[in-house]
């Protein structure tokens, strides 16, 4: 069974949470979702135009954007996040953009290696993206 398939058996609803990556201390703000009993934690990708999310959550892509967060910290993030915690689903959420520069194949293999195989993106058709498993 999957991470995600297991965080949804559990005789309660589940409590997924969502944190950008790299507005403040990831780590320790991931580790403490944990230990708050998320079941599920969707670690947000910034992006300079964050058009579908509210202010909230457009001020912390607009923090972590300035502290000089990338594609890779996103994915060191994941990785270390995995060697914590290996049973807790991460998702990563972001927009398409960040996605599919280098190429969607690209970014499937990158998160696959950083072990958070798991992503949603806006601002694009819902499909599989050809050779990449997602």
């Amino acid at each position: 069974m999957t991470r995600l398939a297991t965080a949804f058996a559990k005789p309660h609803p589940a409590l997924v949470t969502f944190v950008t990556a790299g507005d403040g201390a990831a780590p320790a703000i991931l580790d403490a979702l944990v230990a708050g009993g998320a079941d599920v934690i969707e670690l947000g990708m910034p992006f300079t135009d964050p058009m579908a999310d509210g202010p909230a959550i457009q001020a912390a892509n607009l923090r972590s954007l300035a502290a000089g967060t990338t594609t890779a910290d996103i994915l060191a993030i994941a990785k270390g996040f995995r060697e914590r915690h290996p049973e807790t689903p991460l998702v990563l959420m972001g927009y398409a953009n960040p996605m599919v520069r280098r190429g969607p194949a690209w970014f499937a293999d990158a998160a696959r290696a950083s072990d958070a195989p798991n992503g949603t993106g806006t601002a694009m058709k819902p499909r599989k993206l050809p050779g990449s498993g997602l």
